[in-house]
């Protein structure tokens, strides 16, 4: 059972609540769910008038011999015997999706931020991120990469940029918040998305009003079956979460993964499996995926990329928007092959075939890394051991400062270390998280 299930009855009226259990445990839940707060069906369109401020990212071709290694845990095609994620729709609800060779069924879920249509991307974080979902193989690509479900089809929509800014505040950089993000699910999901992917997290060190967002997942989950996949988000720098969670007690909030029972978190590991030090811990951490070294489909170019420009020059991409689509990718795999399964009987499925820690859950990486090949099996034990332990299990202290990892402060999953009453901007500051 989801931590939010088991003790949200208790505290219905709270907005940011702990709960005490035996003997040290302490848990942060979410406002409970109102329905009434539900953005209402609408074209999608930003909420007020922007314009571009900054150039568009220009990326740099993957140098030669770069090999793509994220994905070498899994035996993909022994996946892809099984399926390719044929049938199923998943909704990118990220910077857009530029145009790609590799990435040939898009199609446009709507624009946010600007006047376009969603198959846009300034920033080139969603192109990457949808290339992990569904890049086509392509056997003159020296480095092997390909995406974990390349028969999907994409939604792509542009929800957040880091270049552009509302045009009644000109000295703002970054438009998105999570307003538009609560919009956006609900745009995914009457689109019939069976896999929502959001790269994105909002942070705050105290309360935020996210309750449109909660309404939003609730909607998409039990009314319209679709299954949410979200970043648990970065620690590291300047415009990541503002801090590592190292006690029981979470000081840092993160949304939308607090909402637990809607939505599967992602932590990132690194290629030994070791949890990444830029991965934010929680008690809704679900489960975990590669995020460090990725490489992916080239947002300016029709090739891949393995970095993106920083202030200090090229640097290579590392985050935990990264670890999501790769479960995303699972996900749709897993519809494509069971498709009578329902959204939460998938998440359970994901979470109970997951490598468990030998200790059971904990808040780095949640039940474990994935285990795709596992999840796709006809002969699952979906009930999750040691489930009990979850809310009791103090969150691990912070990595071994020599943990490797590709950037210092890898890639904050468009996070903002922000305390804001009505709306917690989800932004990407490009000098201060270079590789997400």
């Amino acid at each position: 059972m989801r931590i939010t299930a088991r003790i949200a009855s208790a505290f219905a009226a709270a907005l940011i609540t702990v709960m005490h259990c035996a003997p040290i445990a302490s848990a942060v839940i979410p406002p409970p769910i109102d329905n009434s707060l539900l953005p209402p069906a609408a074209p999608p369109a930003p909420p007020q008038p922007t314009e571009q401020r900054l150039p568009c990212t220009v990326s740099l071709p993957a140098e030669s011999g770069v090999s793509a290694a994220q994905f070498a845990g899994f035996d993909v095609t022994a996946m892809w015997r099984l399926t390719r994620g044929a049938g199923q729709r998943v909704a990118v609800i990220d910077t857009g999706i530029a145009a790609h060779r590799r990435l040939p069924d898009v199609v446009a879920g709507g624009d946010y931020v600007s006047t376009g249509d969603g198959r846009q991307d300034c920033d080139g974080h969603g192109t990457v991120v949808a290339g992990i979902i569904a890049a086509a193989p392509d056997q003159t690509d020296g480095t092997g990469f390909s995406g974990i479900a390349p028969e999907v089809s994409l939604i792509g929509i542009r929800q957040s940029s880091n270049k552009f800014g509302p045009l009644a505040d000109p000295g703002e950089h970054g438009f998105g918040d999570v307003s538009t993000l609560a919009m956006a699910v609900r745009t995914a999901a009457d689109m019939g998305a069976s896999v929502i992917n959001i790269s994105s997290v909002a942070c705050a060190e105290s309360s935020l009003d996210d309750r449109a967002l909660g309404a939003a997942l609730s909607y998409a989950v039990d009314v319209k079956d679709s299954v949410v996949v979200v970043a648990a988000g970065n620690v590291g720098g300047d415009g990541q979460c503002p801090g590592q969670n190292t006690t029981a007690q979470p000081r840092v909030i993160a949304s939308p993964a607090w909402y637990d029972d809607y939505v599967l978190t992602v932590g990132s590991v690194g290629s030994d499996g070791a949890p990444s030090e830029f991965s934010l811990n929680g008690p809704w951490v679900d489960v975990a995926a590669p995020g460090e070294n990725v490489v992916s489909v080239d947002p300016d170019g029709d090739g891949v990329i393995n970095t993106l420009p920083t202030a200090a020059g090229q640097a290579s991409m590392s985050g935990t928007s990264y670890a999501a689509p790769v479960v995303s990718g699972v996900v749709a795999l897993v519809r494509s092959r069971f498709p009578r399964l329902s959204a939460r009987q998938v998440m359970t499925r994901i979470e109970a075939t997951s490598r468990h820690p030998a200790q059971g859950w904990n808040s780095a990486v949640g039940n474990g890394v994935i285990d795709p090949l596992a999840a796709l099996s006809d002969h699952t034990n979906e009930p999750l051991p040691q489930q009990t332990t979850r809310s009791s299990t103090p969150i691990p202290t912070q990595p071994e400062k020599n943990h490797r990892y590709a950037v210092v402060g890898g890639s904050a999953a468009l996070c903002v270390a922000a305390v804001m009453a009505a709306s917690v901007r989800l932004r990407r500051r490009t000098e201060d998280v270079p590789t997400d």
